[in-house]
């Protein structure tokens, strides 16, 4: 099978799950006599009084020979009126008659019900993941009308899984991108043990970035002495790169490390990390040494950088 073929087969896996959990394969929608289609036309009837049968047409891509037959269906049963409309003599106006609001509000508190037990079933940081997927997935397949997925936030406030996190990413994405072996991941893993054995919240801090329920990014600022202290682990996924998380997280830093008293912000990084190094140096850090080393499998050239507050 290619792989084209496995994907499609995976998407199909997913529709066939979701359809059955809320109820789309029985004979009538949340055990209505209405198809899914025909309470899709009623919902954008309840909400939109008013639109033409082209409008629901093109908003909800359906054939107009079919969407007719159900409005013709809906209008002998009571449920629709229709207006002709001032501007154009050969457009109806549609709207839902008091017995069509009566017949769909119940559809839709059941319809509300029935998405609350799902959500009911998972914990609150399911329904964070499960959420933040389902926007992906709006955005991928209809940016247009898809939230704004470049929103996105920070915290402070350490949590379960976020160090696993840390450690984990920072393997994948620097294998990934320059090749390098896992002892960068056993380095990356000695600093989170120490700052998490040594944590002093008072002068250190860990920024987590998160969008759509997911984590993104992250920024630690550790102590060295009262005077200084170092910027570690600078991190953003590929995916939400460009976003302006990278400089949103070293304003907080910096801004922190002010209001702490200290004096200055020393950090360690390598040449090629091409985009941490514009950022740094877009926010006043400078460049104070140079030094060739073997790490991480890879033949670098270390720096250190430094910024006075």
């Amino acid at each position: 099978m290619t792989e084209i073929a496995e994907r499609v087969d995976q998407v199909r896996r997913f529709n066939r799950l979701y359809t059955r959990r809320i109820g789309v394969v029985q004979d009538g929608y949340l055990n209505s006599p209405f198809s899914l289609a025909e309470v899709r036309v009623l919902y954008e009837l309840a909400h939109q009084p008013g639109a033409t049968a082209s409008d629901l047409a093109r908003q909800l891509e359906l054939d107009p020979g079919y969407l007719s037959r159900i409005l013709r269906k809906f209008h002998e049963r009571g449920l629709l009126d229709r207006t002709r409309s001032k501007r154009d003599g050969r457009e109806r106006h549609l709207c839902l008659t008091p017995g069509g609001q009566q017949t769909f509000e119940p559809l839709e508190a059941t319809a509300r019900e029935q998405i609350g037990a799902l959500l009911g079933e998972l914990s609150e940081p399911q329904q964070q993941r499960l959420l933040g997927s389902m926007a992906i997935i709006q955005s991928l397949l209809d940016p247009c009308t898809a939230e704004d997925t470049s929103a996105f936030t920070l915290r402070t406030d350490p949590k379960p899984g976020d160090f696993g996190w840390v450690v984990k990413r920072h393997g994948d994405i620097y294998t990934e991108e320059y090749g390098w072996d896992f002892t960068f991941e056993a380095l990356v893993a000695g600093i989170v043990s120490k700052f998490v054995d040594h944590y002093d919240p008072e002068r250190e801090r860990v920024w987590i970035a998160e969008r759509n329920g997911e984590r993104v990014g992250c920024l630690f600022l550790v102590k060295v002495s009262r005077r200084v202290a170092k910027l570690r682990l600078f991190l953003v996924e590929p995916s939400a790169r460009g976003l302006g998380i990278g400089d949103r997280m070293l304003v907080e830093l910096l801004a922190f490390a002010r209001a702490s008293g200290y004096h200055t912000i020393r950090l360690w990084t390598q040449s090629i990390l091409l985009s941490a190094r514009r950022i740094y140096a877009r926010h006043g850090f400078q460049l104070v040494d140079q030094e060739p080393n073997h790490s991480f499998g890879a033949d670098l050239i270390s720096e250190t950088w430094e910024l006075r507050l």
